[in-house]
């Protein structure tokens, strides 16, 4: 009976620690709406120097950090967004900006490195003459890696160049930095360096950072005191807090330094899955924790995969109707890896032979709904 199970869904399957649960035990708490708990005050205030930024915020989700720093910067209904058309706040946050904000998304196309071309990204920028027709651009919004193109690093010099732009036209940089401490290391770029152009910043910590929850904003003073305001009235505001910051204080503390391990085994894991003749994958564009592979045989569906590798404790998601995804984590060890590419070559066999068919999928994805 297989108990042994390799969770590749995502990197936010990570279970708490020893030392987050005893961090989350001893942690001194008081009421965080009032302002009063020493916990999250210390986390926010060591979160918003690593960043290189004046304060922070503790948020309960990613989502919430991405729609809260979008109405601060957009607080005038109407306001336009420049964004990728392929990234996460556009296609995964549930057009938050726009049916809770009012704000109008003006999409670029997203390169295959994660990248908007920076002249399109001007020529997206509306006139201020045509201010009685069209809505104010008023944002910018970069993700960095960028989920949907693979985890991919969006560079020092191109964020600067970005920063500049919306600088120049009087607009806001924010970066969705769900994953930024994984761009951080595979670009051997400080965390702070990386951000210096934005405005501000979200930042998951219960992604690579394997923290149980939550996420942080960082700013200036001025725009988290908005930030509070707008965090309250989407019911973000918790009580006893800093149960969840040490949690999170632990993670930042124990697991940046092994997020550089998490990208060799994610290259490994490709490297594995290239020698399947079913899939292509390109090894050397694995630059963080991310392996997308298509799965070029038409007698192979990523569901079918999936719901295959399901049934030997392998997880994992279907990120399009032709490609899967896995996302390596600290909890993945070498042994996890040889492991799951043992079982995808022993699915394809079965597959190719015309073996069992699935009707659903069951590990936390639904059919033909794609992965996040």
């Amino acid at each position: 009976m297989l108990t042994k199970v390799v969770d590749l869904r995502s990197d936010t399957v990570t279970k708490p620690s020893e030392a987050m649960r005893a961090a989350m035990a001893a942690a001194v708490v008081d009421d965080d709406v009032l302002g009063a708990d020493p916990t999250a005050q210390r986390f926010e205030t060591e979160m918003a120097a690593l960043m290189g930024k004046e304060a922070a915020l503790f948020v309960p989700s990613g989502t919430m950090a991405n729609l809260v720093s979008v109405l601060v910067h957009c607080d005038v209904r109407g306001s336009e967004v420049i964004l990728g058309d392929n990234s996460h706040i556009h296609v995964y946050e549930n057009g938050g900006i726009s049916t809770i904000g009012g704000v109008h998304p003006k999409t670029v196309r997203n390169n295959p490195d994660g990248t908007m071309d920076v002249d399109k990204i001007v020529a997206a920028i509306r006139h201020r003459d045509g201010a009685l027709y069209y809505p104010t651009t008023r944002l910018i919004c970069l993700e960095n890696t960028h989920a949907n193109c693979g985890g991919k690093c969006l560079s020092v010099e191109y964020t600067d160049e970005v920063g500049e732009i919306a600088k120049s036209h009087g607009l806001k940089l924010h970066i969705d930095g769900a994953r930024i401490f994984n761009a951080s290391v595979a670009l051997g770029v400080p965390v702070h360096r990386l951000v210096k152009a934005a405005d501000s910043v979200s930042v998951c910590l219960s992604k690579g950072l394997g923290a149980p929850i939550g996420s942080v904003i960082v700013g200036t003073k001025a725009f988290i005191d908005k930030a509070k305001i707008f965090r309250k009235t989407l019911g973000g505001g918790m009580r006893q807090v800093g149960i969840v910051c040490a949690a999170a204080y632990v993670a930042v503390r124990d697991n940046v330094g092994k997020l550089a391990d998490d990208h060799r085994k994610a290259k490994a894991l490709a490297e594995g899955l290239k020698k399947i003749k079913q899939f292509t994958v390109d090894p050397a564009s694995i630059e963080t924790n991310m392996v997308f592979f298509d799965i070029v045989d038409p007698r192979i569906s990523p569901d079918e995969l999936c719901q295959f590798l399901e049934q030997r404790n392998v997880l994992a998601m279907p990120a399009s109707s032709k490609s899967v995804r896995f996302v390596l984590h600290y909890q993945i060890s070498d042994s996890d890896v040889q492991y799951a590419l043992t079982y995808v070559e022993k699915a394809v066999e079965e597959l190719l032979k015309g073996g069992p068919k699935f009707e659903h999928l069951t590990n936390g994805a639904t059919k033909n709904s794609y992965g996040h």
